[in-house]
């Protein structure tokens, strides 16, 4: 302590030494020397006078310290002294409280019967309620018997609470008094059944006795009341009255809950084997009753139950609960395609649309954005893959089925029925499109994309379908080649089944017109090119497969050509004229634009048979005479030709004259050049024509030169080697319309130096 007091001495005396060397800095301060000392004497004096009285101060509270601690220790002796005296008071007196006991069961008794007394009336009147309650339960006075229900559980519960109060460990007495009052508790129960059979039937009830709906309401708010105000006591004093709380309100909404899921699973009137309609039906009765119920509930009901009961948001839920459990019920269950459909239709569109939620009766309270899905993502997405999986065997089996009976009708001794513009048809594509419109249809009603899948599908399997046509096709054409005189009907039905591939093409078309919002979704607008290809294709092997039976019959006549009999005066010309118009009387039964594809092909054959004839040197002219002869037969015949080709013709639009058909002498003109040069009679001129001839008909080549020469029979063999080696100087430029008629002629084989001869 001595050293800290020697360190502040020696640090004041530097702050001293400090204070005054900056006060005296400058000489001219040394005048205010004695003006510093008085102001330092001052502030000393001042500091000083302070510390006194905070000494001062610090003294006096020591002073009253010590004065309170003193007087304390003196009330806590007092004290002392007086725990002591009470201690030996108590000791004293034990034995005057026990002899007391007498006393205090007197107290409780008269307090029982105080009690008692007070309640002596409802005592002995008991039985008397309890008959009056069960007669007003059975004559459905429900508020008058509810009221004195209350009177009796008021009486007991009085009669228990002052028992509980006075003594609770008494279960002795709490049993007698319960006993004495237990059939109040069957009257309760009495009176809740009641309560329920009207809550099950409220929806009747409101319509025809809504103040009995009313009744049972305004009795379970009462009990509601009493229950509130007993659980209030219970924290007070611990005591809770017999079959309380009741909850009545939580049973009547388990109750309406309960009554609403045995209405909607009630409506299921038929099964599957009774009635295959019986979904259909099941989700239209029970689309019927929700409707109604809640127009019901929201029009009448409401109106019998207090606001904050909020009844029907609550019947709302309710409804909406039972038939989400009972779609995923059904859904569980092993639908066939069409039950899915109609499940998933009437929980995607139909319950959300004015025919049920959306319903103007119950707008706004409904409001259907807020509705819970009925049938989760999952399940939904699983019954559409087993829609598409069951859709998809369905519909391989119907296309099937559908191609087995057009290939029986192909077997009729009757012709196919004919459209109504007169074209031969089957009933193939009608069934086959009613079919795939008939799922369209349906998949529209449950979405859009489901409908896009279906289309996908129809088309995928319209493809498959579509090769299998092809094949049956070619069989049918391969069984009749075997034998031509069976079926009786072959021409007619090739022909429909060729109508059938425009048929076809045009109702692709318009389904996917009619069905598709985009025609570039992926899968389906890569499907028409191939179906295209595929139908074209059967379309031609069928008008191939006709030309070839016209052709067969044709055989021997144009065998006729070009030989000495037909120089002779053949009517082989003639036949086949009139044979191709007989057969074309039916091909007019063709569509476009097969019949003017077939009709075109059919004109080319005949002229490339024609010339075919000329190639294969079935005759030598002799004389300038008989060449001329011939060449006027042949541009005759050629004109012939022309004429039928113009009459078996598809008409141009507009034109409704018969013989102005397209344009098809083309071919005709072969022949009549062919003639030109077997009709010249200046051999020197030969080589110009053959010139011309081959610049007209590019590809004609050297041994068909050779060939009508030879039938010419007078080119000298200089002018043979002349036309030969010029032709073998390259062939001639075609133009892009020609049509080339020589390169699928096969002349027989005869070499050079024979021709030369």
């Amino acid at each position: 302590c001595f050293l800290t007091m020697k360190e502040t001495d020696r640090e004041a005396v530097a702050t001293a030494v400090q204070r005054v060397a900056g006060m005296l800095q400058r000489p001219d301060q040394l005048d205010k020397v004695e003006q510093y000392r008085r102001r330092e004497a001052r502030k000393k004096a001042s500091v000083e006078a302070r510390l006194k009285a905070a000494i001062q101060s610090q003294l006096d509270g020591v002073r009253t310290g010590l004065s309170q601690l003193h007087n304390a220790l003196n009330d806590v002796k007092d004290i002392q002294q007086s725990l002591a005296d009470v201690s030996k008071d108590w000791r004293q007196s034990i034995n005057t409280i026990e002899s007391l006991k007498d006393v205090k069961d007197a107290v409780v008794q008269h307090s029982q019967l105080a009690a008692a007394v007070e309640n002596l009336k409802n005592i002995f009147s008991v039985p008397e309620i309890v008959r009056e309650t069960q007669d007003l339960i059975e004559q459905g006075a429900l508020l008058q018997a509810h009221r004195k229900l209350m009177d009796l559980e008021c009486s007991r519960d009085g009669l228990m609470y002052e028992q509980y109060r006075m003594d609770s460990g008494n279960t002795r007495d709490m049993t007698l008094i319960h006993g004495y009052f237990g059939s109040t508790q069957g009257l309760s129960d009495e009176l809740a059944k009641q309560l329920w059979m009207v809550l099950q039937r409220s929806l009747v009830t409101v319509r025809r006795d809504p103040t009995l709906l009313v009744s049972v309401v305004r009795i379970i708010e009462r009990e509601e009341k009493i229950d509130r105000r007993i659980l209030d006591r219970k924290k007070q004093t611990g005591f809770v009255p017999p079959g309380r709380p009741k909850n009545w309100k939580e049973k009547m909404f388990t109750i309406l809950e309960r009554t609403v899921t045995t209405r909607i699973e009630g409506t299921q009137a038929d099964t599957r084997e009774s009635d295959k309609m019986w979904l259909v039906r099941h989700l239209e009765i029970i689309r019927k009753y929700v409707l109604d119920d809640l127009i019901v509930a929201k029009n009448l009901m409401v109106q019998c139950f207090p606001p904050h009961y909020e009844i029907f948001k609550n019947l709302l839920n309710m409804y909406h609960q039972a038939l989400s459990t009972r779609m995923q019920e059904l859904a569980s269950e092993d639908l066939e395609a069409n039950e899915i459909v109609s499940l998933l239709t009437w929980v995607l569109n139909t319950y959300t649309s004015t025919e049920m939620m959306r319903n103007m009766e119950l707008a706004p309270e409904v409001d259907v954005g807020t509705l819970e899905p009925l049938l989760s993502a999952h399940v939904v997405s699983e019954l559409l893959d087993t829609y598409m999986s069951t859709l998809t065997s369905n519909i391989i089996a119907w296309l099937r089925k559908a191609l087995e009976t057009d290939k029986k009708d192909w077997l009729k001794e009757t012709e196919p029925e004919a459209d109504q513009d007169g074209y031969y048809q089957t009933t193939l594509p009608a069934i086959v499109f009613q079919m795939f419109e008939q799922n369209l249809q349906v998949a529209a009603q449950i979405s859009e994309d489901l409908k896009t899948k279906v289309l996908v599908l129809c088309l995928q399997q319209m493809n498959s379908f579509l090769s299998r046509y092809k094949d049956e096709a070619q069989l049918y054409k391969e069984e009749h080649l075997r034998n031509r005189q069976h079926p009786h009907c072959y021409v007619q039905y090739m022909i429909a089944i060729i109508n059938n591939c425009q048929t076809f093409k045009e109702s692709i078309v318009s389904l996917k017109r009619k069905y598709l919002k985009n025609e570039v979704e992926e899968g389906v607008s890569l499907s028409q090119p191939s179906m295209d290809g595929i139908l074209d294709a059967i379309a031609k092997e069928g008008c191939s497969g006709l030309l070839e039976e016209v052709f067969l019959d044709l055989e021997q006549h144009l065998n006729e050509l070009m030989t000495k009999k037909w120089l002779l005066g053949s009517n082989a010309v003639d036949i086949i004229c009139v044979t191709v118009e007989d057969y074309f009387n039916d091909f007019a039964k063709i569509k476009k634009p097969y019949k003017k594809r077939m009709t075109a092909e059919a004109h080319r054959r005949v002229v490339v048979e024609y010339l075919r004839a000329v190639m294969q040197k079935r005759i030598s002219f002799r004389s300038p005479e008989e060449r001329k002869e011939g060449a006027e037969k042949m541009v005759r015949e050629a004109e012939q030709l022309r004429f039928l080709f113009r009459n078996v013709a598809p008409r141009r639009a507009g034109w409704g004259k018969p013989g102005f058909g397209e344009d098809v002498d083309g071919y005709c003109d072969t022949i009549v050049a062919v003639a030109e040069v077997i009709k010249l009679t200046d051999p020197s001129l030969l080589y110009l024509e053959v010139s011309t001839l081959v610049s007209k008909y590019p590809d004609i080549r050297d041994d068909h030169i050779g060939a009508l020469l030879a039938v010419r029979g007078d080119a000298s063999r200089d002018m043979k080697q002349t036309i030969m080696e010029t032709l073998e100087q390259g062939p001639a430029q075609a133009s892009p319309s020609y049509v080339p008629l020589f390169k699928d002629i096969v002349v027989p084989s005869l070499n050079v130096a024979k021709l030369l001869k």
